[in-house]
């Protein structure tokens, strides 16, 4: 009989949470849209496995607060474009379906980049740890909370991590609690932003200039691959 390998709790709780996460992105059809077979969609997410654990090791808090989440498991732009994604938006609480802001133009989100720093790991999957709403920031204007989520060593949510974030926690997004994904641009003053408009989860943009009492800044400690 060969010798059992005991996993640490810990590190099976994780291990747990990002096999719901990928569940749960199946459920989604995020297969489908990236134009995979499930199992090989599911693959994807299997290097994580060992970052994860490193992470865990290394002290990653499991703990899910009010606005708070251990990781997220990114779904990157380069597995599916992030257009595909906005009509599975959640919010709580409603079954409508997501939409982009008409004020995106012709040219919808395709422009947008992540901004200069965030050196995001080039992988179709990667993990997004100590995943904050940002709910400290609401009323904040995007161009003074940025320097500050610096100064304490993180980092922003693009779009990608943003539509993940949501699809793997949906019931975090709700009323007067949304929150901007200041980690992508467009080279201009605009920063998109996530929130719920008539029941509807919408991914818009807000002035990077300009305060909003119902919208955080998302931020993470880090990314891993």
């Amino acid at each position: 009989m060969p010798n059992s390998v005991t996993v640490p709790t810990s590190t099976s709780q994780a291990l747990a949470e990002l096999a719901r996460q990928v569940d749960a992105y199946v459920a989604l059809g995020y297969p489908q849209l990236a134009g995979l077979s499930e199992d090989a969609f599911r693959a994807h997410f299997t290097h994580l496995e060992t970052p994860l654990a490193d992470a865990v090791a290394a002290g990653l808090d499991l703990e899910f607060g009010a606005h708070t989440v251990p990781f997220v498991a990114v779904v990157s732009d380069a597995l599916i474009e992030p257009t595909k994604r906005v009509p599975l938006l959640k919010a709580a609480g409603s079954s409508k379906a997501g939409i982009l802001d008409r004020n995106y133009g012709e040219a919808g989100i395709a422009p947008y980049r992540p901004i200069d720093g965030l050196d995001l790991p080039q992988t179709p999957t990667y993990l997004l740890l100590n995943v904050d709403r940002g709910d400290e920031f609401l009323n904040v204007k995007p161009r003074e909370a940025l320097p500050v989520i610096k100064d304490r060593g993180r980092t922003p949510l693009t779009i990608a991590e943003g539509l993940s974030f949501n699809a793997a926690f949906p019931d975090l997004l709700i009323k007067n609690h949304c929150y901007m994904l200041a980690g992508s641009h467009e080279g201009n003053k605009r920063v998109p932003a996530v929130w719920i408009s008539a029941g509807t989860p919408k991914l818009g943009w807000c002035f990077q200039g300009v305060e909003h009492t119902w919208l955080g800044i998302a931020s993470a400690s880090g990314r891993a691959a």
